[in-house]
């Protein structure tokens, strides 16, 4: 790899130097000038810059070996990566949002700058691409909390190996923590109308959420306090991730809890005091949300802030559970594999909307209900902490 220059940059777009600025990182065997032509179909309001790194093998962001598909180099996209910090910080100020939008390659540089810094960026689109899983980069469970990802993905793809493309899709719809809104389409390798569409959707409605609400720091929590469950630390699920829906709505669709313990938890939940169990306002038909009677509606601490829904148990089909939580506790939740963030956490609902799994047993009842109370006191703006109906001993009340 050549000694990095200045970069070779195409923009779009406003030329505010404080309007969120939106990357655009190519893939090998494209350029600069095609990936900013996409620029026009997306949201006006940003700036848009199309970045060529100083690359020998041909532009792009092209650390790949095996004709650019197989693993990435290690110090070549540490390397890299460092450079395009250095860059980034000379026309972006640290509080300016950025976004992330990276294709084929890119998707992999993308990816990487999201891994290794993700309290820098505001977003990051992973572009019929793969991570760059084996090059360093942190990959552990919760590692971009709170960070929204689209992810789109073609079928028909044949330049990226299967199981590459698998293992991000795994990754980044579960275990990384991010709110992902994921996209498949039946083409193979390149960008089609509709998912540039939708990319535009994202980045428009992540865009005005940022203007409008306060937003946690990206990245991984540590040390977490849950008050409402017994010992104040959440355990880590046993076994994997159950089957979730990727589009929405979103649905468990494997590990479905016996009848009877969703009976239990519900009627666990409902002696909360205020407490009221009817149809949802917002799911699929056959849910039932959990509603607070009294008192003034937090937006931001609700599921409906109109209807004051906090909660919802979802049909016995899935028996699964939608709540808000804080932004810790939420993060928290999904690293030790309880449960994962909504698609549209951060873009268009409340950054603490999460999906909880359902309980498979009596003890996993028990902390539920427990963490369904976390998100019982923050609605409440922690009024109602005092009357719990699941103790720090773990029995009823």
């Amino acid at each position: 790899m050549n000694e990095h220059t200045d970069p070779v940059t195409s923009t779009y777009g406003s030329t505010d130097d404080n309007a969120p600025l939106v990357v655009l990182l190519h893939g090998r065997g494209s350029n600069d000038e095609d990936i900013i032509s996409i620029a026009p179909h997306l949201p006006i309001g940003p700036r848009y810059v199309a970045v060529r790194a100083p690359i020998a093998e041909g532009g792009g962001f092209a650390w790949f070996a095996n004709r650019g598909i197989g693993r990435p180099i290690a110090s070549s996209l540490e390397s890299t990566m460092a450079w395009f910090r250095s860059w980034l910080d000379s026309v972006s100020s640290a509080g300016r949002p950025v976004i992330l939008v990276g294709f084929s390659g890119g998707a992999a540089f993308a990816g990487g700058l999201a891994l290794d810094d993700p309290a820098r960026y505001a977003g990051a689109a992973i572009l019929y691409g793969t991570l760059p899983f084996d090059a360093g980069v942190p990959v552990d469970a919760g590692r971009l909390a709170h960070l929204p990802i689209f992810i789109a993905q073609g079928d028909g793809d044949r330049v990226i190996p299967a199981e590459l493309l698998s293992r991000t899709w795994e990754y980044v719809t579960s275990e990384s923590g991010a709110p992902a809104d994921a996209h498949r389409d039946p083409g193979g390798h390149g960008l089609s109308a509709p998912i540039v569409s939708a990319l535009g959707e994202w980045i428009a409605s992540r865009v005005h959420f940022i203007a409008s609400r306060p937003v946690p720091t990206p990245g991984p929590r540590s040390d977490v306090d849950w008050p409402t469950v017994t010992g104040g630390r959440l355990s880590a699920r046993r076994g994997g991730h159950p089957r979730v829906s990727w589009s929405i709505p979103q649905q468990q669709l494997s590990e479905t809890p016996p009848a009877a313990l969703q009976e239990r938890l519900l009627h666990d939940i409902a002696v909360l005091p205020g407490v009221a169990v009817g149809p949802s306002h917002i799911s699929v038909p056959g849910a039932r949300a959990l509603t607070i009677a009294d008192g003034a509606a937090v937006s931001e601490n609700f599921l409906v802030p109109s209807a004051r829904e906090f909660a919802h148990l979802h049909p016995s089909y899935d028996g699964s559970l939608h709540l808000v939580l804080p932004a810790d506790q939420a993060a928290d939740l999904v690293a030790h594999g309880r449960g994962r963030m909504h698609p549209w956490a951060g873009t268009r609902l409340a950054v603490g909307f999460v999906m909880v799994y359902g309980p498979r047993d009596e003890d996993e009842v028990q902390l539920i209900g427990q963490i369904v109370e976390a998100s019982y006191v923050f609605a409440t703006n922690g009024a109602a902490s005092s009357g719990l109906a699941f103790n720090a001993a773990g029995a009823d009340a």
